[in-house]
């Protein structure tokens, strides 16, 4: 989308009547600053709108036209609100699967524990006692059955959320025992022993962590999809309430262009001799739009005519003054001498001189043709 406060035409500000310059002047400058923070804040919204829609566009240029996503779109927005109901449900679901299968763990932790071989590694290593001075310098992360014990029943927060973690701690009791005694030491043979039991009784359970972590992975990706489809309809929603306040915003300058020209003086018959001569100057492309302003303001004037003829003096007030605009700016950027219409007076002019930059780039919107309305997201 093109910039909502765009480029617009020069407002004669100087062309207030006389005794109305002060007060007219002011309200003009207070509905300019008010319409300035309005375009202010649309811009940011818009940009925020584009800025989503073309992230989305790039995310969505990288997945298969016949993936499932694409497939079930329609089916997946029907179905969205439900979804978004049953979140919390599916996970508290999840979590008493998983619980489910941490007490079947546990059932495979008892039978490795009551062997008759685990008492070496039911509680941490007692290093001091044993002299083992330099356990700590082969061992980085001591583990025993107690600590795994204590940590399944912590209601802190900081127990095991999965069975894979369990799983991995009771690998690493087996194997510290394995790494800091020789093969031939007792305890390496009973880690060594344990350890393969272990993982007999593992594989077991194995295909229903699987199937677990399956339905897990499906689920994450429908959230992700739900949260896509949610950020989707707030944008949506945030297009369509833009798209009505660019219509108000188009309304508001319109008003103020048309208070401008009712302030306008009226062009003299010189006036109109300078600025049809004025015309002559323009390149085909640049007279072509000069026509459009006449024709927006008289139905009957067909501009693409084969010939056209251009009565200056059967225009009206409001298009001879758009036409002037038009014209000074065309004329202003190709370097050349823009039409000459004096002013009444210049003290209208004085006041609005400390006006910022951007403050004049609206009030010169003010009076320019429309022929080119802001663009609204689609």
């Amino acid at each position: 989308m093109e910039n909502i406060n765009g480029s617009v035409p020069d407002i004669p500000i100087q062309e207030f009547n006389e005794k109305e310059n002060a007060a007219s002047a002011e309200n003009f400058r207070r509905s300019v600053d008010e319409m300035v923070g309005k375009v202010d804040q649309l811009e940011q919204r818009m940009n925020e709108v584009e800025h989503f829609y073309s992230n989305t566009s790039k995310k969505q240029s990288h997945t298969p036209r016949g993936g499932s996503i694409m497939k079930d779109k329609e089916k997946q927005i029907s179905s969205f609100k439900r979804r978004q109901q049953d979140a919390s449900r599916r996970e508290a679901a999840g979590s008493r699967r998983m619980q489910e299968l941490m007490r079947q763990f546990g059932t495979i932790l008892r039978q490795i524990t009551q062997h008759k071989w685990a008492e070496p590694f039911m509680e941490p290593v007692d290093v001091k006692g044993l002299g083992l001075h330099d356990y700590y310098e082969v061992i980085e992360k001591p583990m025993d059955f107690s600590t795994i014990k204590n940590k399944m029943e912590a209601k802190d927060g900081s127990g095991y959320k999965h069975v894979r973690e369990i799983c991995a701690d009771v690998r690493l009791i087996f194997k510290n025992a394995m790494k800091y005694n020789e093969e031939r030491d007792d305890v390496h043979v009973m880690a060594k022993t344990l350890l393969g039991k272990f993982e007999e009784k593992w594989l077991q359970l194995l295909p229903k962590v699987d199937e677990e972590e399956k339905r897990r992975k499906e689920e994450e990706t429908e959230a992700q999809q739900d949260m896509q489809l949610a950020q989707e309809a707030v944008h949506a929603k945030m297009a369509k309430d833009l798209s009505i306040e660019l219509d108000e915003v188009d309304m508001q300058l319109e008003e103020l262009r048309e208070m401008v020209l009712q302030k306008c003086r009226k062009i003299s018959t010189e006036d109109r001799k300078q600025l049809g001569n004025a015309l002559t100057k323009l390149s085909p492309e640049d007279l072509n739009k000069a026509l459009l302003i006449v024709a927006q303001n008289d139905p009957t004037f067909q501009p693409t005519a084969t010939e056209v003829e251009l009565d200056m003096n059967a225009q009206s007030e409001s298009t001879l003054w758009k036409l002037k605009f038009f014209v000074q700016d065309v004329l202003h950027a190709q370097g050349k001498s823009p039409v000459s219409i004096k002013a009444n007076n210049t003290n209208t002019s004085n006041l609005l001189n400390n006006n910022n930059k951007r403050r004049r780039e609206i009030c010169d919107a003010l009076a320019k043709s429309s022929q080119k309305k802001s663009k609204k997201p689609s």
